[in-house]
């Protein structure tokens, strides 16, 4: 349940803390966790929700603020698109329940990256569907910024593989 890993993430990451000296490092596990989480994720995800295939990546982008992020955090972000291109994105959310027990970092870990778990599930689900991107925090409330922004860059559609019998 939502409100279980709520309570529990934050376990999560003090003891990833403790593992690892460098926040970069602490960075990197958490993607690779909310990564590993993303492709078993979009299963129930699909299933669950019931959602047409998206055609474009404004959809997709909808798709995950409006239907994913409410499913399992509770929370709506905004959407943005930020390139005439079409592929970049930005969830601004002015509440992010994976800090609700956080009052402020550790001023010995000003580059972590608290909620860096969501940036993977957000790849590995995208992956999943066949959509390459970079998920990336841009702004975070726990470092002072005025809200939590993550970055979402569309790379390319990845090829389906066709496998060839012989």
């Amino acid at each position: 349940s939502r409100e279980l890993f709520v309570l529990t993430y934050g376990a999560l990451v003090a003891q990833l803390c403790k593992d690892y000296e460098k926040d970069e490092d602490v960075n990197t596990c958490l993607d690779r966790m909310g990564y590993a989480i993303g492709i078993r994720l979009i299963d129930d995800f699909l299933a669950r929700s019931a959602v047409k295939r998206c055609r474009s990546y404004s959809e997709t982008t909808d798709m995950i603020a409006q239907v994913a992020f409410k499913m399992y955090l509770g929370v709506t972000p905004r959407v943005s698109c930020s390139s005439a291109a079409g592929n970049e994105f930005s969830l601004i959310l002015d509440k992010n329940p994976l800090v609700d027990f956080v009052e402020e970092l550790p001023a010995e870990r000003a580059s972590l990256c608290y909620c860096n778990l969501l940036c993977g599930v957000i790849r590995g689900a995208l992956e999943m569907v066949h959509l390459a991107a970079e998920v990336t925090f841009l702004q975070d409330r726990l470092k002072g910024d005025a809200v939590t922004e993550i970055g979402i860059t569309f790379l390319r559609k990845a090829e389906d593989r066709k496998y060839k019998r012989n």
